[in-house]
């Protein structure tokens, strides 16, 4: 095993200390730690003001903001989803007494492939929970033409989605609700945390009830809620990485520039396709270790992992091939050709701000000399 120092696949951005000193300080004095307080109304505020968006409603982690999000658009029966994602992304359904089935992703993307919704649907189809995978968005307007023609609702899962665009604005004011994750590994994050993009004032007011027990008022229970709200030390967190968050996006943005150019024709090593500067937030750096490359995936990770470099199958296994979804049709295997591969051959390496440029060098030049040799010294 090496004694390098070790390189994670990611690590939380987080800003000095001493600049968090005042917003614990006001914390104490005032003595408000939850239920809507000052710091949780301003960053709702901020957020909005930064990604563009008229409302959102702040949650405890984005998991219960997907929970919440089918909730409030009262989804039942069966929803479209894909297989590769995080688990969070089916288990909301389950939660919600949902059936997910699940359709192949687009080879090019890693996204729910639109081609194959429509034959997806049947008389008990509610909604589609596509995912902007990696940051980079679904088609969107295919999306929202099948939904348009079915009379489908749409829930994005736009947990890895901060702060991406495309030539009309915000990818979040797509769909009927866009669900976001602020948990210690995302480009934004308040420790833990999430948060719904709502399209209007009545909705957000429906998701603010549900996420607190169903209250209006300390005497008015209108839902069966959850406590599903953002504490003040996690509001105060995010206010201050708000302050950041476009040098951690341009610091991710290089490291994703090194990597191309150091990786670049390798045999056997597939990246997907550099995306255009000020649309993306460079979440992550996946690649695709294919029959070309000396190594199997497994074998390079294995390798990476005696050089104190951990890199992370995301996402592998799939969601289908868990216990609770495999007895599903649509999870057969081969009803899904493109996530199967894709899952055995992806491998996402460390990228973080404080990821420098000497240790992303010794990540690349050991993916690079396994390929020329089987042995690493």
């Amino acid at each position: 095993m090496s004694t390098e120092k070790p390189i994670y696949v990611t690590q939380p951005f987080l800003p000095p200390l001493e600049e968090f000193t005042p917003y614990l300080e006001k914390i104490w004095n005032s003595r408000i730690l939850a239920n809507n307080g000052p710091f949780h109304r301003e960053l709702e505020q901020a957020l909005c003001e930064y990604l563009g968006v008229e409302y959102i409603s702040l949650f405890a982690n984005g998991t219960l903001a997907l929970v919440t999000a089918l909730q409030a658009l009262r989804i039942t029966g069966e929803v479209i989803t894909t297989p590769y994602s995080f688990v969070a992304t089916s288990h909301s359904l389950l939660w919600n007494g949902v059936k997910p089935v699940f359709v192949d992703i687009d080879p090019d993307t890693f996204n729910l492939d639109p081609a194959r919704i429509e034959a997806a649907i049947t008389p008990h189809t509610t909604a589609i929970m596509p995912v902007h995978c990696y940051g980079r968005p679904c088609d969107v307007d295919a999306i929202q033409h099948i939904a348009d023609n079915y009379n489908l609702k749409i829930i994005y899962d736009a947990a890895h989605a901060f702060g991406v665009n495309d030539s009309g604005g915000t990818v979040l004011r797509h769909g009927d609700l866009s669900v976001l994750s602020f948990h210690a590994t995302k480009v934004f994050n308040t420790f833990e945390g999430g948060a719904i993009v709502c399209p209007d004032a009545k909705t957000k007011i429906r998701i603010d009830h549900l996420k607190n027990f169903g209250y209006v008022d300390e005497l008015t229970v209108v839902a069966p809620g959850i406590n599903g709200k953002m504490n003040e030390f996690n509001a105060a967190l995010g206010l201050l990485q708000l302050k950041y968050i476009d040098q951690a996006i341009a610091d991710r943005q290089r490291i994703d520039a090194i990597y191309r150019e150091q990786l670049d024709g390798i045999p056997g090593v597939r990246f997907l396709p550099a995306v255009e500067v000020h649309t993306a937030n460079y979440a992550y750096f996946p690649i695709l270790i294919g029959t070309e490359y000396p190594l199997s995936r497994d074998a390079l990770n294995d390798r990476l992992k005696e050089h104190n470099i951990y890199a992370r199958r995301y996402f592998y296994p799939l969601i289908s091939n868990f216990s609770m979804y495999r007895g599903l049709p649509s999870a057969k295997q081969e009803n899904l050709p493109i996530a199967t591969e894709t899952a055995l051959q992806v491998l996402c390496l460390p990228i973080y701000p404080a990821l420098n440029e000497q240790e992303q060098q010794r990540i690349t030049r050991l993916i690079r000399s396994c390929a020329d040799t089987r042995h690493v010294a």
